[in-house]
């Protein structure tokens, strides 16, 4: 399955429980479905075109970098641009990379769970 955006042509994963295929919406009609309800609601709450289309841009990307962990040279590939451009981009969106790689940092030695002591019983 594919979806239209933006004249790109995205595929979707496709349905694997044949019992339920013809019960649930498919997923390209749910994104339609989402896509109109926030395109309705930025429109009534008054947003512009241009602030609309800058916040799209600014959350793509950094849904994009934030998959690839911060690595830009991959996350431009993936978006079919060079990586000056999208580093340009960034900065005209107010998007900095350290941003995006706060929340991948690990957790300090105090928060994370201990795995140790588990091996230990397994030896």
């Amino acid at each position: 399955m594919e979806v239209k955006f933006g004249g790109k042509t995205i595929p979707l994963p496709s349905h694997t429980d044949p019992v339920n295929y013809f019960e649930r919406p498919k997923p390209e009609v749910d994104v339609r479905r989402e896509l109109d309800s926030l395109v309705t609601q930025m429109h009534s709450s008054g947003i512009r075109y241009d602030d609309a289309v800058r916040e799209f841009k600014r959350q793509y990307l950094r849904e994009v970098l934030i998959a690839h962990r911060g690595n830009q040279c991959k996350a431009a590939e993936e978006l079919g641009m060079h990586r000056n451009t999208l580093s340009r981009t960034m900065a005209e969106l107010g998007l900095e990379l350290a941003e995006v790689r706060a929340g991948l940092k690990r957790p300090p030695r105090s928060e994370r769970p201990v795995y140790g002591a588990l091996r230990q019983g397994y030896r």
